[in-house]
């Protein structure tokens, strides 16, 4: 059995050896038949990229025949055009050889000309001198002489010509102007329509009965004397039946003396003490009424932003007063009118309505404060941080020559405003001032007969002497005493200057 297994591994053993070998061997075959294979598909492959390489040989060597040929006819094509534009250049150069020599021809025939013109210019001159000379012989006058004379016979020849174009021409301005100014001032007028109220520097006080007015006096005049020192106010008691009168320049110190005297007369105990006690009481209530005022001032205007301290100076307008118009009517008024003016010139209505409003801030303070009220005005609105506007319209509403458009119209609200019927008023000795400043201001020209001032003053009158005065320089006076006028005197509204030249001739038949 041993033997068998032995003699069996053998023939296995050997028949490995043998598979091993002929496997070796086939392997062999197969790989030396693939190496021949691969050989020969590269041989191929090579073969095919050589006649590949011979074929883009061919193409690329026609392609550049091809194009050696294009260049030599494109090289051909641009000899052919050089030639040309040089031939077409050295024609136009031989034309303009000609041209230039045409010129120089024509310059030096026209210098000829230009030398026998000067030449003719020179006896033309001297026979003009001479001709002179002979017509200042002849004359008897020299050049300048005659000169003189023609100059002055046509000044006077043009001057009244001149006289009446120039008189057209501003009448027309002036007509064109003037309506159209008119036109605007009179819708603004119809459009706000205030009431007003002289206002007086007196306070009427009502009593109960006649026994309170020994108890206001007082023992020895205590009572009244207190009054008057803590108010600053003259206490005026007559014979007016259950009434006293407080009389005083300033509005503000008559209030608070008559909130401190109706205070007193309710309590009933009127004494010293109590005096003080209800006076400053009278001023704490006046100040909140100022503080009322200043807002409904500016609510009624419709200008907000306001600092609460120009608020209380604006509320001060309420008490007082100029030629008997109370400021802050006056203001508002003038607020409404500007607005109303603005929207006729289509400028802004809102700014011109403010510089309107605020134009008199300055009479606030102007009776504690030196300096006159625009120039106040102007301080108290630009330390309140107002529009410059604002600020130059309250400077320059007196002014001739205004800083702009809102203030032009503010000082024509102004103006309007002052001169209604009825808004001002004057006394007799004021009036009269005013009439006789107005006629000896137009009165202090030369060659002035007479100067009458009528319609209480709207308009002034004045006669001249004809034979100082022509009319050309009666024109020009009326414009210089109209201008003087504006400059020396101050009123409302505007005063008309009528200058009369008339000449008058006499003769009696016998």
């Amino acid at each position: 059995m041993a033997i068998k297994y032995i003699i069996a591994a053998v023939l296995v053993a050997l028949g490995s050896g043998l598979g091993l070998l002929l496997g070796y061997f086939l392997r062999k075959k197969l790989a030396q038949a693939e190496a021949n294979s691969i050989e020969a598909k590269a041989e191929k492959i090579l073969i095919e990229a050589k006649n590949k390489q011979q074929e883009l040989l061919l193409e690329a060597k026609e392609k550049s025949v091809k194009l050696l040929d294009e260049a030599k006819r494109e090289e051909k094509q641009l000899r052919q055009e050089v030639h040309a534009i040089q031939e077409r250049l050295e024609r136009r150069e031989v034309m303009f050889d000609q041209k230039i020599l045409e010129f120089q021809d024509k310059e030096n025939k026209l210098q000829e000309k230009i030398e026998r013109v000067k030449q003719i210019k020179q006896e033309v001159e001297q026979v003009k001198e001479q001709q002179t000379l002979k017509l200042q012989e002849v004359a008897g006058l020299d050049r300048e002489a005659a000169k003189g004379i023609l100059l002055q016979k046509i000044e006077e020849d043009s001057k009244n010509d001149l006289m009446i174009r120039v008189l057209k021409l501003e009448k027309e301005s002036l007509e064109v102007f003037e309506e159209k100014g008119r036109q605007i001032l009179t819708d603004a007028i119809q459009r706000c329509a205030s009431s007003h109220a002289a206002e007086t520097t007196a306070t009427i006080i009502t009593l109960p009965s006649e026994e309170m007015k020994g108890r206001i006096i007082g023992k020895e005049g205590r009572n009244i004397k207190t009054i008057e020192k803590l108010t600053g106010c003259e206490i005026i008691i007559d014979d007016t039946p259950e009434s006293l009168i407080v009389s005083g320049f300033s509005p503000i110190r008559r209030q608070v003396a008559k909130i401190a005297l109706e205070k007193l007369i309710a309590d009933g105990r009127i004494q010293p003490a109590r005096i003080e006690e209800f006076v400053e009481k009278a001023k704490q209530d006046l100040a909140l009424d100022i503080k009322k005022a200043g807002e409904e001032g500016l609510y009624k205007m419709g200008i907000t932003g306001i600092d609460p301290k120009l608020v209380n100076i604006v509320g001060r307008l309420k008490y007082r007063t100029s030629y008997g118009q109370n400021i802050m009517n006056h203001s508002t008024e003038v607020g409404y009118l500007a607005a109303l003016i603005a929207a006729e010139l289509g400028v802004d209505q809102a700014k011109a309505k403010k510089c309107g409003f605020f134009h008199d801030i300055g009479k606030s303070v102007d009776q504690e404060t030196q300096g006159s009220h625009p120039q106040i005005g102007y301080m108290i609105l630009k330390k309140f941080n107002m529009d410059e506007d604002v600020c130059q319209a309250a400077l320059t509403h007196h002014d001739d020559k205004p800083y702009n458009i809102f203030s032009s119209i503010a000082k024509a609200a102004d103006a309007i405003s002052g001169a209604r019927v009825g808004a001002r008023r004057d006394t007799y000795e004021q009036y009269i001032t005013r009439l006789e400043d107005l006629e000896k201001t137009a009165g202090a020209f030369p060659g002035i007969e007479k100067v009458y001032a009528i319609q209480a003053g709207r308009e002034v009158r004045v006669f001249v002497r004809p034979n100082e005065i022509d009319d050309y320089a009666a024109y020009q006076l009326a414009k210089d005493i109209a201008h003087k006028i504006e400059q020396e005197l101050k009123y409302p509204g505007e005063i008309r200057v009528s200058l009369i030249r008339e000449t008058r001739v006499v003769e009696y038949a016998r």
